[in-house]
């Protein structure tokens, strides 16, 4: 489960700053005595409501000091654009008024860290269940001769998870620093290869919370190290780094661009190291870095405070703390009160349509109303659509047909002979892959699949995927979004210096359907109990002038007859279901949850979208595009087909003809008639913690329409409570002269 930091950004390591800034004129005048100068002192042990939260454990608390380079490193880090805000109403005095407020924010943070120290140091010695309970808690604590050794301590020891966490957050900042300074060494192109765009899944290189590499499955220890290009710190002893070392980077080179670093560090703007008292070689024995490493682990100390405090407003959010009848009888008490409001607000059929357009992970559609037409497309549904259009000749030949056959007076504006004309064209269409921005566009996405031990279509011949971090890495990385990533690029890849000649491969349309549901096949795997199928209908190959049109004209005028232009059709089987409505439920209440069929088969068809389809606005739809019982804004072809396979429920799919193309419409997601789509009471005891469920959907929804606000008032209450003038010292005249950097440029 995510958690989330009551304070984030202040415990910020300045190392990558201070590599970017070099010698920032607005400090330059500082000398090294006057950047280590106090400014502030923060001791919480004197506040006044002390005793009675923590009174056995004053022993613990000491002094912190604020220094000036803290306060230096946050104004560079962050302070301009609060400088900015000052500016525009206060010019005068908005250097004056930004230090201030940064100094408060600072303050505040030192606070927060004393209090987590206090709260974790309590748990530790009084909660026999606690991560490490040691009954003398407080005696070890106190023996421990660092801040270093106390955190640690804290945090479980050197060897705990949020140690690790914290020394891989420091030597990654690093590491990224010096790569700043030798790809400037290496020249290396930073430039991106082209213009174009192509939409790109959720996700895309978004690293896990609390991710650090470890040496392996059992040995859980840190994995990584910090590369300098010296003894102790080449490029065979930083671990996990090695992955993403710089192409060309070589010790040489890395020693050079360490220079460069160490430099910035060492200038007389920050005097954050000293070559004449300390052996520069040796990164992580560094004074400045030891001081990074504690900030690290002070970050740490208020993520842990948060996660147990968090985990016991959980509890008390789902009625643990109460009789086992009582369990989770607050969240379906809001569940209830929430599809009460919508069984009466969605008896307008507009007012649920609306809901519909607006439905995510945090915002339910827990009703749907009957509707008038329900045997005639008189369902509610989301569709993915791929649309595989014409030619630029082809489009030219259309509009020639458009232009030979119109006729305003019969339905659909144009004689039969035009669509039995158009059929000729749609089974002329080729689609190809479309993914090219990702190998040659403004960021490329794409590389050869060698590494990845399982994919679609796996040959001896070379292939090529794309999103390499979130593919190959699941543990460093987050998964896509609804997005399998096993669909390598359909054609040849030729790798030149400088981009990618693509020879995409032609499908047409039964190419296509076979494509389509082989790949879903695929990564459904074995939760299918049987292939997925397609037929063609016999309908569209036997379209005339003489079949076009209903049998029953309507206010005495031919009405066309949609289903024509219906070309096939098929369901994904999601497995064995005792009747037809247990399946539709199943399916909603199960569509997002990353082991079920639904998932898998939606993850398959949404990558499948990524790969072929022209209509680029479907790719940022939440489940598709909204489906409306009755008339839509859709083209016809397409409104009379997606209503067809939503009656089908999720997992259908057909392919429709039309002025554009062939549309391949797949149904992601279906509405019951006037009923509770996932039940009266949600099975929340078994699916509240099954991440993508909708009992976790919905709690973590309900997680975080009040959960947030019980941590800010937490947090609200630790300031005001610890934080004034007895506890809080500031000596203004150590940073002041930051009041006048404006006038010294």
């Amino acid at each position: 489960m995510k958690k989330k930091s009551i304070v984030c950004g202040v415990i910020a390591s300045s190392i990558v700053i201070a590599a970017t800034f070099g010698g920032c004129s607005l400090v330059s005048t500082n000398t090294a005595a006057d950047m280590n100068r106090k400014i502030a002192t923060v001791d919480i042990s004197k506040a006044a409501k002390f005793n009675a939260e923590f009174g056995d454990y004053a022993s613990a608390v000491g002094e912190t000091n604020i220094i000036k380079r803290e306060l230096v490193a946050y104004f560079i880090n962050y302070g301009y654009s609060v400088y900015q805000q000052y500016y525009a109403t206060n010019p005068d005095k908005a250097y004056e008024m930004t230090f201030n407020s940064l100094l408060d924010q600072l303050v505040d943070n030192a606070v927060l860290v004393q209090y987590s120290t206090l709260y974790l140091l309590r748990e530790k010695g009084t909660n026999d269940k606690a991560d490490g309970y040691d009954a003398n808690a407080l005696e070890t604590y106190k023996s421990k001769e660092s801040d270093k050794d106390k955190y640690e301590y804290l945090l479980g020891g050197e060897d705990s998870e949020d140690v690790y966490i914290a020394k891989y957050n420091l030597y990654y900042s690093i590491n990224s620093a010096i790569d700043n300074q030798e790809k400037e060494i290496l020249d290396e192109e930073t430039s991106s290869n082209g213009t174009g765009t192509r939409t790109a899944p959720t996700g895309v290189d978004t690293q896990k919370e609390n991710y650090y590499p470890q040496k392996s499955a059992t040995d859980k220890s840190l994995d990584y190290g910090i590369y300098t290009g010296y003894a102790g710190y080449e490029i065979g002893d930083s671990g996990a780094y090695e992955k993403d070392k710089l192409e060309d980077t070589n010790n040489a080179t890395r020693i050079a661009a360490y220079h460069k670093f160490i430099s910035n560090l060492e200038d007389s703007s920050y005097n954050l190291v000293d070559s004449k008292k300390e052996d520069l070689r040796k990164v992580t024995e560094l004074n400045y870095i030891q001081y990074e490493y504690v900030n690290q682990l002070k970050q740490r100390i208020i993520n842990k405070y948060y996660d147990v405090y968090e985990e016991k407003q959980e509890d008390a959010l789902k009625d643990l703390d109460k009789a086992e009848d009582k369990h989770y009888s607050t969240l379906d008490a809001s569940y209830k009160d929430l599809l009460a409001s919508q069984k009466e607000n969605y008896k307008t059929e507009s007012n649920f349509t609306s809901a519909m357009d607006s439905m995510s992970d945090t915002s339910f559609v827990l009703y749907a109303p009957d509707t008038e037409d329900t045997d005639n497309g008189g369902r509610f549904g989301y569709v993915y659509n791929i649309l595989l259009p014409f030619s630029e000749k082809q489009s030219d030949a259309l509009k020639a047909l458009q232009s030979k056959y119109a006729d305003s007076d019969l339905d659909g504006g144009y004689e039969p002979a035009y669509y039995t004309e158009r059929q000729k064209l749609l089974e002329e269409i080729k689609t190809t892959d479309q993914r090219e921005a990702w190998f040659n566009g403004e960021t490329e996405y794409a590389f050869k699949a060698d590494a990845v031990e399982k994919y679609y279509n796996k040959t001896d011949k070379p292939a090529w995927l794309f999103f390499e971090n979130n593919v190959s890495q699941p543990d460093k990385y987050e998964p896509l979004d609804k997005y399998a990533g096993l669909y390598p690029y359909n054609g040849t890849v030729v790798e030149r210096e400088d981009d990618y000649v693509l020879i995409p491969n032609e499908l047409k349309i039964n190419d296509m359907l076979d494509e389509f549901v082989a790949y879903i096949d695929y990564v459904m795997g074995d939760t299918s109990t049987a292939k997925t199928e397609w037929n063609t209908e016999s309908k569209y190959s036997a379209l005339s002038a003489e079949n076009l049109y209903k049998a029953d004209k309507v206010n005495g005028k031919d009405v066309i007859d949609y289903s024509n232009f219906v070309y096939a059709k098929g369901k994904v089987n999601f497995g064995s279901y005792e009747n037809e409505k247990l399946a539709e439920a199943d399916n909603r209440a199960n569509l997002l949850y990353k082991d079920s069929a639904q998932y898998k088969a939606l993850s398959a068809v949404n990558e499948l979208q990524y790969a072929y389809t022209t209509d680029t606005g479907v790719l940022s739809q939440y489940l598709g595009y909204s489906v409306q019982a009755g008339d839509t804004n859709y083209i016809k072809e397409f409104e009379h087909a997606a209503h067809e396979a939503v009656i089908g429920g999720a997992g259908s799919f057909a392919v429709c003809a039309g002025d554009y193309g062939w549309h391949l419409i797949y149904v992601t997601y279906t509405f019951g008639v006037a009923e509770a789509q996932y039940g009266e009471t949600p099975n929340w005891k078994e699916n509240v913690d099954k991440e993508g469920t909708f009992e976790n959907l919905y709690y973590e929804y309900y997680k975080s329409q009040n959960l947030p606000n019980i941590s800010t008032n937490t947090r609200n209450r630790i300031i005001t409570d610890f934080k004034g003038e007895l506890t809080v010292k500031k000596y203004e005249s150590a940073y002041k002269n930051l009041f006048e950097l404006d006038k010294k440029n």
